[in-house]
């Protein structure tokens, strides 16, 4: 969807002005910048009275959020590792008992064998959910610097067609 109005940006992000900005929406509104006319992108962060605060504090939520969730996927991480170890040491316990036929022998050492390939799973899955996790950080990023780079761009671009244009003059 392409964005050609303020009004219609405002209306999307559930805004009155641009002073009810949350840092939520802050995210929000540098995500949708792919989908703005770059007009209308540019005229919405003229009206940013401290564009640097804007981008340090959309910055400053895209952190806090990535270190939440590692936080809540390490902790996430150490249960299931506890939890496999634990039952290791059943099964290792049960090896330990008397003498186990053959059949139950096979079965507790397949079992063991099966907790170890589920953790190598979980770590598999765990390395791609910290790609992914990184990859939305760095496109929160990404986005940041594409509204400082846009707002600088910009500002450059007017004063340009203000001043005269020496390059035509020979």
């Amino acid at each position: 969807m392409r964005y050609k109005s303020e009004a219609e940006i405002k209306q999307v992000l559930g805004i009155e002005s641009w002073r009810n900005l949350s840092k939520d929406k802050m995210v929000r509104f540098a995500a949708m910048m792919p989908d703005m006319d770059t007009e209308v992108a540019l005229k919405i962060v003229e009206q940013f009275p401290v564009f640097k605060d804007f981008a340090t504090g959309m910055v400053d939520v895209l952190k806090e959020a990535h270190e939440s969730t590692l936080s809540a996927n390490k902790q996430s991480q150490e249960n299931f590792h506890r939890s496999l170890e634990h039952v290791r040491e059943i099964l290792n316990s049960q090896l330990d008992k008397g003498e186990p036929s053959w059949e139950e022998r096979k079965f507790i050492i397949e079992q063991i064998m099966d907790t170890l390939r589920m953790e190598g799973e979980k770590d598999s899955e765990n390395k791609k959910f910290l790609f992914g996790a990184l990859k939305m950080v760095a496109a929160g990023a990404g986005a940041a610097l594409a509204l400082g780079v846009a707002f600088v761009g910009g500002k450059i671009m007017l004063e340009s067609k203000d001043g005269p244009d020496d390059s035509m003059e020979e």
